[in-house]
């Protein structure tokens, strides 16, 4: 149950792509909901899926690693 919870906010940040500001509202929320594992797995898919999106690079910073104690 908890990989869907990821699988829908992956599809809904993709969703929001196009707008930076809606894109960094949806990875906080994102950040508050997910389990630690989680953060750590959309933090590397954010890192794939911003190579070629310069605009949404600055919203990495909007996932706290440290903070939900994955590093």
């Amino acid at each position: 149950m908890p990989r869907l919870i990821y699988d829908y906010t992956k599809s809904e940040l993709e969703r929001v792509s196009l707008s930076p500001e809606r894109f960094k509202r949806k990875l906080k929320k994102a950040a508050s909901n997910l389990l630690p594992y989680e953060i750590e797995l959309l933090h590397k898919w954010l890192q794939f899926y911003t190579d070629n999106r310069p605009e949404l690079r600055q919203c990495l910073t909007e996932v706290p690693l440290e903070q939900k104690g994955v590093c």
